[in-house]
C-alpha cells in the first residue's frame, strides 16, 4: 500500500508550520508529505505593509518552501475541492490543468480572502491588500497616480488622483496608510508641481485599531493626524465608483484609488467540503481534528477553533493563532499515525505591534502597552523572530532605510486585472486572491 500520504492545503502561517511541525515529528519514511499552494513561498503577510511603501522589497516577505521543506512535495496549484468519501483534492495549475491528489490524511490551512460585504462598486473599482500582486501594484498605482495628478490641468482631477482612500481601520488599513503617507511625502520632495496629498482614513468603528486597547489606539490616532491623514470614524463606504467614494454620512470624496482592508474570510474552498461551519470556518475539536472525521484536520483562519481561555469562543482569525496551531496539527496528525501523543489547543496571546512607520508604532507585549521608540522596537524584534526566513535580508533593509533616502519607482509590473477584488469572491480565483 506504502506510505501514508499526509495533504496540506495552503502555505501561510498555519499550513506551513504544520509541514515544518511534520517534519521533525515524523520519520522519513513513516508518511508521504504533500502541499498544495498556488505560490512556492509562504507569504509573511505583517509586512505587506512596508512593501506597498517601498521601504521593502518583495522578496523579503516571500519565504521559499522548498528549501525551508525539503521533504514535502509541492504541487504548485490552486485548491478548489475537496471530496472527503475518495479522500482526494482537486486543484487547478497556473496552466488552467486540473489535478486530483489523494491523501490519508488531510490539514486544511488554505487562509482567508478580503471580505467585500454588499457594497457597490467595491469589487470593480477598490483595490485589494492580501498577496504581494495587490502590495506591488498597490505601490505602483499610487506612484502614477501622483505623475498623473503633477500633469493634469484640470484643478479637479489633479485633487482626485492625490487623494487616497483607505477603507478599514484594524491592523492593516492603520499600517497601511501610515506607511503610504510616508511614501507620498518622499515622492512629493523636489517636486513642487504636485499638488497636495490628501490620505484618508475610514471605519465604522468608533476608534482606529478597535481590537486593541485604547492606550495604544488613542496614540496611533494622534500619529496619524499630526502626519495629515484624515481619519474619518463611525462612517464607512456605501458606494464606489471609478472616480469617487461614497460614505454613509453623505460626504463624497473624489478620488481614483480606494483601498479596501475591512477584513477576511474563510477561504472559499470551505463551502466545497460537506462539514459543519461556525461563521464559514470549518468546526474543529480541541485537537484541531473534525468532529466524527479523524482523518480531517484544520487550522488558522479556516478553522473555528475553541478558545479555552476565552469561554471555548472561536479563536480570533490573526498570523499568531495560525501560526501555533499549525503546530499542534502537525503533531495531532503525527499522534493518529502512531508518532507522539495529541494534545489540545491552549494559547494565550501575546500581544500584538502596529509598525507606523518612521519611528512610531503601538505595541503591548504580553500586554503591556508601548509606544514609540519602545514599540517600534519590539516590533522590529518581533517580526525578525516570527518571520521564518529573510531575517538578514529584511534588517538591511531596515537598516537601509534609516540610512538613506526611500526609492521611488514603479515599475508597472503587476496587471490590474491581476489584482482584482472580485476575485475573491471565487473558488477558482488562483494565486492572486489568496495568500
Amino acid at each position: 500500500m506504502g506510505k501514508p500520504r499526509v495533504l496540506v492545503v495552503g502555505t501561510g502561517f498555519a499550513g506551513y508550520h504544520c509541514l515544518r511541525g511534520l517534519e521533525r515529528a515524523l520519520p522519513p519514511d513513516a508518511a508521504e508529505l504533500v502541499a498544495v499552494n498556488p505560490t512556492d513561498y509562504m507569504l509573511y503577510v505583517p509586512l505587506l505593509p512596508e512593501v506597498a511603501g517601498g521601504t521593502l522589497d518583495p522578496r523579503r516577505v516571500a519565504v521559499p518552501l522548498r528549501p525551508k521543506l525539503p521533504r514535502t512535495r509541492l504541487v504548485q496549484a490552486h485548491a478548489t475541492s475537496v471530496d472527503l468519501a475518495a479522500r482526494t483534492c482537486t486543484a487547478v495549475d497556473v496552466e488552467g490543468r486540473e489535478r486530483v491528489v489523494g491523501w490519508d490524511r488531510i490539514v486544511l490551512t488554505s487562509g482567508s480572502v478580503t471580505r467585500l460585504m454588499s457594497v457597490p462598486g467595491v469589487a470593480e473599482h477598490a483595490l485589494g491588500f492580501k498577496s504581494v500582486a495587490e502590495a506591488v501594484f498597490l505601490r505602483d498605482h499610487v506612484l502614477r497616480q501622483l505623475e498623473l495628478a503633477e500633469q493634469a490641468d484640470d484643478p479637479v482631477e489633479r485633487a482626485a488622483r492625490a487623494t487616497f482612500v483607505v477603507v478599514g481601520a484594524g491592523y492593516t488599513g492603520t499600517e497601511l496608510v501610515a506607511q503610504g503617507r510616508q511614501l507620498t511625502e518622499a515622492a512629493r520632495r523636489g517636486r513642487p508641481g504636485l499638488p497636495p496629498v490628501r490620505w484618508v482614513l475610514v471605519d465604522l468603528a468608533p476608534r482606529v485599531l478597535p481590537g486593541l486597547d485604547e492606550r495604544l489606539s488613542g496614540p496611533a490616532l494622534r500619529v496619524l493626524r499630526d502626519r495629515g491623514v484624515e481619519v474619518r470614524l463611525k462612517t464607512s463606504v456605501a458606494a464606489v465608483t471609478e472616480t469617487c467614494a461614497k460614505l454613509t454620512d453623505g460626504t463624497e470624496i473624489p478620488t481614483r484609488t480606494v483601498v479596501w482592508c475591512v477584513g477576511v474570510r474563510p477561504d472559499p474552498l470551505v463551502s466545497s467540503v460537506d462539514l459543519p461551519t461556525e461563521k464559514g470556518r470549518l468546526v474543529v475539536g480541541e485537537e484541531l481534528h473534525v468532529p466524527d472525521h479523524p482523518h480531517v484536520f484544520a487550522a488558522g483562519d479556516v478553522a473555528s477553533v475553541p478558545d479555552a481561555y476565552n469561554q471555548g469562543k472561536p479563536t480570533p482569525m490573526t498570523a499568531q493563532h495560525a501560526e501555533r496551531q499549525g503546530r499542534l496539527a502537525a503533531r495531532n496528525v503525527a499522534a493518529s499515525l502512531g508518532y507522539g501523543e495529541a494534545r489540545p489547543y491552549r494559547h494565550r496571546d501575546l500581544g500584538f505591534v502596529v509598525d507606523l512607520g518612521g519611528g512610531q508604532a503601538v505595541a503591548d507585549p504580553l500586554h503591556v502597552p508601548l509606544t514609540g521608540l519602545p514599540a517600534k522596537l519590539v516590533a522590529k524584534a518581533y517580526h525578525l523572530l516570527a518571520m521564518p526566513g529573510n531575517r538578514v535580508r529584511v534588517a538591511a533593509d531596515w537598516l537601509t532605510e534609516l540610512l538613506a533616502p526611500r526609492q521611488v519607482v514603479q515599475f508597472g509590473l503587476v496587471p490590474a486585472s491581476g489584482v482584482r477584488l472580485a476575485d475573491a469572491d471565487r473558488v477558482d480565483a488562483g494565486p492572486a486572491a489568496h495568500r
